[in-house]
């Protein structure tokens, strides 16, 4: 098994919390990490939902299940039987010892009423995604530590990772299947059927609305506008429906964990700032699937590689933010002018990082503005700026920015 960098952070949860929740799109791992921890580092009972005999036993009598069970206990894929999580409630009132509860699911708990009222204040929840590029690698990355920690960011590793090999590492995206096929033919046809099956199948659990059939088309369109800012009205015009229809359909999306909106950074009075989340897909596989592109013709893709190697970037951070020391909030930001820079990260003390992704080897004045403009509305707070390019020199710009390759991303 490969090691999942969140596991760490898992078992601290597990030692002090008596629930703990982890959840993430379908085939991320889930089930393989959470069996893993109950054989190997967190002595468990292991239940899955998924099991017809066990689904039926959980459901019919949720306090007698619990009840029958002695000791911390696994169960996979808790949104399907979301009453099981009042018997859960009553037995952790009782007893509050830690990690007696290992909860797995595929639905965003904080976007299922039913679930996430039930367990307020006794559960932690923690986000499994895809593999990250570090974990494929057997590298721990400790980039959102790192750029806060150092003053001086000449001091930083950086993963000798070549251009092409990082071009392909984010078509492949980081789902564990995807990942082991290594001809592109067969890695379509497994993103074809894993999104027939979210949207035919997960998504159905989670809503009775009509028109379900519409949400490959949906998630196709997102995928095409990923990173840009999210439009309701140019989708639901786009797609034919009102726009509260398209902002259930979103939302189904959003709680199946295949897509995810990035806020603004609004950390400023002196400036109008936009203030429309961005649209992000949860894999770079996915999102490559759905754009038909693969690494025959990557490079000459131009403006759609710029997009694929930021929502890379995206994913990246999100995932190292997950088993991150300092944990920072993760938001973009973009000025009433046009002015922006495509990641922000911000410290529980308010300090801030900006990050800018640029698929070119070589850097212009122009490319600076964002994060000088940046740099000027945080002031203090301003910890410093990352240009991500495709060089391999690590570059002092002054005023605290600096031009990194995109290794140091991965670096441990």
């Amino acid at each position: 098994m490969i090691y999942r960098h969140l596991t760490d952070p898992l078992l601290a949860a597990l030692a002090d919390t008596p629930v703990v929740l982890l959840h993430g799109a379908r085939q991320t791992g889930k089930s393989t990490l959470a069996r893993w921890i109950a054989d190997e580092r967190h002595p468990a009972a292991y239940y899955t939902l998924d099991d017809a005999a066990v689904f039926a036993a959980a459901s019919h009598d949720p306090d007698g299940f619990l009840r029958a069970i002695s000791g911390s206990v696994v169960i996979d894929e808790i949104q399907l039987a979301p009453d099981l999580l009042r018997a859960i409630k009553i037995e952790v009132d009782r007893d509050r010892t830690p990690g007696r509860f290992l909860l797995t699911g595929s639905a965003n708990v904080l976007m299922v009423p039913k679930l996430a009222e039930s367990l307020a204040g006794r559960m932690e929840i923690l986000t499994l995604w895809p593999f990250s590029l570090g974990e494929l690698l057997g590298v721990r990355e400790r980039f959102p530590d790192r750029v806060f920690d150092e003053e001086d960011l000449s001091k930083l590793p950086v993963l000798p990772i070549g251009w092409e090999d990082l071009v392909q590492k984010a078509v492949a995206g980081g789902y564990p299947e995807a990942v082991r096929r290594t001809d592109p033919s067969r890695r379509r046809a497994w993103f074809a059927s894993y999104v027939t099956t979210i949207l035919h199948r997960d998504v159905r659990l989670l809503s009775d609305i009509a028109g379900l059939a519409e949400l490959p088309r949906l998630l196709a369109m997102l995928a095409t506008q990923c990173g840009g800012l999210l439009n309701m009205a140019a989708l639901a015009r786009d797609i034919g429906f009102s726009q509260p229809t398209v902002k259930k359909y979103l939302a189904l999306l959003q709680a199946t964990h295949l897509v995810h909106l990035l806020p603004a950074w609004a950390g400023s009075r002196r400036k109008r700032l936009i203030k429309a989340p961005r649209v992000f897909l949860n894999d770079t596989g996915l999102l490559a699937y759905l754009l038909g592109i693969d690494t025959r013709h990557a490079r000459g893709l131009g403006t759609e590689l710029g997009r694929l190697l930021e929502a890379f970037v995206y994913q990246e951070l999100r995932k190292q933010i997950g088993w991150s020391r300092c944990a920072p909030r993760l938001y973009y930001y973009r000025t009433a002018t046009g002015l922006e820079v495509d990641f922000v990260l911000e410290h529980s003390d308010g300090r801030i990082v900006g990050i800018e992704v640029k698929a070119t080897a070589t850097l212009r004045s122009r490319d600076l503005r964002g994060l000088q403009d940046l740099a000027d509305t945080a002031g203090e707070r301003f910890q410093a700026g990352v240009l991500l390019y495709q060089g391999s020199s690590i570059v002092p710009y002054g005023n605290r920015i600096w031009a990194l390759p995109f290794g140091a991303l991965f670096g441990g």
